[in-house]
């Protein structure tokens, strides 16, 4: 899950992270009470959307007075910003993030998070901070360190040192760098989070180190330790068929092709894109039903793919364990009645009841494509389309 930038910065002050004084914003008639709120001269006005990129986009302002302030405002409020990781469709601007303005010396990026491949967790640091960071990972990899630390009470003092060494900070600024490392560590930890980061990080003309940006997406999986980061949660930063999905404990993620896809287990959803991709098609979705998955389940699964008007087939990859294919068909059948399925479906079963679940398929008045493997499968369905 991810949240907004606002919400990121009041989770890293709480763990020590010193960011500047903010106030967010729901709608124009709360702008003036907000911004008297504002130390600084200057105000930062800033897009609040899932996504970065935002001032590329004209998504973050720097204004002189209250009349600039409402003027910017109105036409950030409702405003659909698109950025690289926006997509074409953009984003549309529901809440604004007023802002003191910082003096600002130099940016730098610092970020961590979770390595699953080494069981630490791994810090992100480089002296090119601020928007282009993704241009400097992609021309001068080598301006980022990357720093991996095991998870204990806190990072120690020679590990923190080398995540801050791109930054050449001294006197006050390097301890404000320890106590950021040590600040990000503990957010990450403590909210169970998958990433955090700070971009950018920056040195202020008076020689404080201030996290002047923030993003934390959080593990979906680990929510329920944690109701009052669920509570951030914004449904409108989400496409609607996840959102639905995620009402059926369904791992559904919405992508740009013409093959839907009802699989069980991750690997196999995966493997079964890959497969679609080779025979010359893409895949519409990721859809992951789990591994125990219900009648009810099956329906939902089969109803949020084809709602996706880009949808032109759909191939079910199952492999029953402890998913069972009789279940599978049942859902399939039910779901495909009460939508009027009128697209080529193929079926490929294997595993637990996979007889059954063929029979119930065949005996159905559906006109369903039956596929031995997933070679057969994924072959039959990329044909049927065409």
């Amino acid at each position: 899950m991810n949240i907004h930038e606002h919400q990121a910065k009041e989770i890293i002050k709480k763990f020590g992270a010193p960011v500047p004084n903010g106030c967010p914003v729901f709608s124009l008639d709360e702008l003036e009470a907000a911004a008297k709120k504002i130390t600084t001269t200057k105000i930062v006005l800033k897009a609040q959307i899932h996504a970065g990129g935002r001032g590329k986009a004209g998504g973050v302002k720097l204004v002189n007075n209250l009349e600039e302030l409402k003027k910017e405002a109105k036409e950030l409020f409702g405003k659909v910003l698109v950025t690289h990781q926006t997509g074409p469709q953009g984003r549309e601007v529901k809440r604004l993030y007023l802002e003191d303005a910082s003096e600002i010396d130099q940016e730098f990026y610092l970020s961590c998070l979770v390595d699953r491949a080494t069981s630490k967790i791994a810090f992100i640091s480089s002296a090119e901070g601020g928007m282009d960071i993704e241009e400097v990972a992609a021309k001068t990899p080598e301006k980022i360190i990357t720093t991996r630390v095991g998870i204990e009470d806190k990072v120690d003092d020679k590990d923190a040192l080398g995540i801050l060494k791109p930054f050449n900070l001294d006197g006050n600024a390097l301890e404000d760098g320890k106590k950021i490392v040590q600040a990000l560590y503990q957010s990450l930890i403590k909210t169970d989070a998958n990433l955090i980061e700070v971009n950018p990080l920056i040195l202020t003309k008076d020689n404080k180190v201030i996290c002047l940006d923030a993003k934390i997406n959080f593990d979906d999986n680990a929510l329920f330790r944690h109701p009052k980061i669920l509570e951030l949660r914004d449904l409108n930063e989400e496409d609607p068929m996840e959102i639905e999905a995620s009402k059926y404990d369904l791992a559904y993620i919405k992508l740009d092709g013409q093959i839907g896809c009802m699989v069980n287990g991750a690997g196999l959803a995966m493997a079964t894109m890959d497969i679609i991709n080779l025979y010359g098609s893409e895949p519409a979705n990721f859809l992951d039903v789990g591994g125990g998955a219900s009648k009810e389940k099956v329906t939902a699964a089969f109803k949020i793919i084809l709602s996706d008007k880009n949808v032109k087939g759909i191939l079910i990859n199952i492999f029953g364990g402890i998913m069972r294919c009789d279940v599978i068909a049942e859902g399939v059948i039910a779901a495909a009645k009460e939508t009027e399925l009128n697209i080529p479906l193929v079926v490929r079963l294997a595993g637990t009841n996979f007889e059954k679940g063929k029979e119930i398929l065949n005996n159905s008045s559906l006109k369903i494509i039956p596929a031995d493997d997933l070679n057969d499968a994924a072959k039959k369905i990329v044909e049927a389309i065409k």
